[in-house]
């Protein structure tokens, strides 16, 4: 079938892209080892925002964003403001709890709307995906290609996405990977924490 080798290299870069460990990672697998819901809806929100920015990459607006020097850095700086913040809750959170019981962390209580926007809020102010999906777009991509062939990208975007983040909620949600954390939660925390604060601290000193 016409443009199917490119759809299957498009799929396994993307597939490539979400196994690799970043916000991402870091945001879903911190909420699902409290709770698979809250992860999963992470993820979804994730997912959702990851499918705005593929979707405006194809209408051109991803390569627009890269060149408006000023909206990037303003989604760049907001978005590593945003992990950094969530970084901070979790570490207070570890160093605040004591000892005795396992502690179910706030992220245990988050409902489906609250956890979908946490998601979102990490994947839409991510402007990199953007301009990764525009490059990746345009090197991929034959010129003229037919309407379905965008439909197609769109929707794998969102299916791998989708579908990694929410086996990656599932894993970290598991009874034995869960215990495991019930043992060791206060030093798991901080180190996402520390992961979420480092992450926001890199995407605002990159370039």
């Amino acid at each position: 079938m016409e443009y199917l080798s490119q759809l299957l290299a498009l799929a396994g870069i993307i597939l490539f892209a979400c196994a690799s460990p970043g916000p991402d990672f870091v945001a879903v697998t911190s909420v699902a080892l409290n709770d698979r819901r809250s992860g999963v809806f992470v993820g979804l929100g994730i997912t959702s925002a990851v499918i705005i920015w593929a979707t405006l990459a194809i209408l051109g607006v991803g390569l627009l964003i890269k060149e408006l020097f000023w909206l990037y850095e303003l989604i760049r700086m907001a978005g590593a403001a945003y992990l950094a913040y969530l970084g901070l809750r979790m570490l207070i959170g570890a160093f605040k709890s004591g000892g005795g019981q396992p502690h179910i962390t706030q992220a245990s209580g988050m409902g489906a709307g609250q956890a979908w926007r946490r998601g979102f809020l990490v994947g839409i102010t991510n402007p990199k995906t953007a301009t990764f999906f525009a490059t990746l777009f345009v090197s991929l991509l034959p010129v003229g290609a037919p309407s379905w062939v965008y439909v197609a990208v769109v929707a794998l975007v969102g299916g791998i996405t989708g579908i990694w983040l929410c086996l990656l909620a599932s894993f970290f949600s598991v009874a034995r990977v869960r215990s495991v954390y019930a043992r060791v939660r206060r030093p798991i925390d901080a180190l996402m924490g520390a992961a979420l604060v480092a992450l926001g601290l890199r995407i605002a000193g990159s370039r």
